[in-house]
């Protein structure tokens, strides 16, 4: 294949990648490289495993039956690790097609953990980390992300407040009470000293006074406001990542991804 490398397919393979190596795909990913993507043996694609750098690989063998899969071989290093800025997105769940929209774009946006917390005005309480997980590699395969954000299993905000690591800042989305309008907050030496963050989103109907008060009283911590209106619990999550990113993450830098030439 001589077309642009960035012009290949991506996806994301659970396998460790280096020189030469060979492996197979599952039924799943087989089917959607040969029946939807339409690749053949010899075709070129990129391959990423969230901690060995984006590769180039070619199509080794075709599926042989309904239950074998491609064998792909990587053959060289297009791109290497890079890690993400060390943000956080702790949210309390809400309705699926919100909260799957929600981790969809803060992947895009360069998260690095995401924590569903489990707060007083929780409805939602059934989450599936495989579905989140599922989301989050589709959402980095074609965001040209190298990492995949943690995805990890739902905790109550009393049992997260116990175990918070205390050079961590805790960014508070409010509604209510005392906080600063974000670009204030974000700017300051506090947000600026600190690389290592996260940001907190509460449930529909919002945190309570009393759970505000408790994430307050967190080492250190600061109460954002996200302009005038009222910011559905999705939007304010990743508003609120952009603003973090613009201010104290990696879109400052002069330069976005770059590709090797083939």
């Amino acid at each position: 294949m001589s077309t642009s490398p960035h012009t290949w397919v991506r996806l994301y393979v659970p396998h460790q990648l280096s020189d030469d190596v060979s492996f197979e795909l599952d039924v799943k990913a087989s089917h959607y490289l040969s029946q939807v993507m339409r690749l053949r043996l010899g075709d070129s694609l990129r391959i990423f495993n969230g901690s060995d750098g984006e590769w180039r690989a070619t199509i080794a063998q075709e599926p042989k039956g309904k239950k074998s899969g491609v064998i792909l071989h990587a053959e060289n290093l297009l791109r290497p690790q890079q890690a993400e800025p060390d943000i956080w997105l702790c949210a309390a769940p809400i309705k699926r097609h919100y909260f799957d929209f929600a981790i969809m774009k803060a992947t895009e946006l360069g998260v690095s953990v995401i924590q569903p917390v489990l707060t007083e005005r929780t409805q939602i309480r059934d989450i599936s980390t495989e579905h989140s997980l599922a989301i989050a590699i589709e959402a980095a395969e074609q965001s040209e992300r190298l990492s995949l954000p943690e995805i990890r299993k739902p905790m109550t905000l009393d049992a997260l407040i116990k175990t918070w690591p205390e050079k961590r800042l805790a960014l508070i989305c409010a509604e209510h009470g005392e906080a600063q309008p974000v670009v204030q907050a974000l700017s300051g030496g506090l947000a600026q000293a600190r690389p290592s963050a996260a940001i907190f989103t509460g449930p529909e109907g919002g945190y309570t006074t009393e759970e505000i008060e408790r994430l307050r009283a967190l080492p250190e911590s600061l109460a954002l406001r996200l302009g005038p209106r009222i910011l559905r619990a999705d939007t304010a999550a990743l508003a609120a990542l952009s603003c973090w990113q613009a201010h104290c993450g990696d879109w400052q830098r002069r330069n976005g991804v770059t590709r090797d030439r083939d």
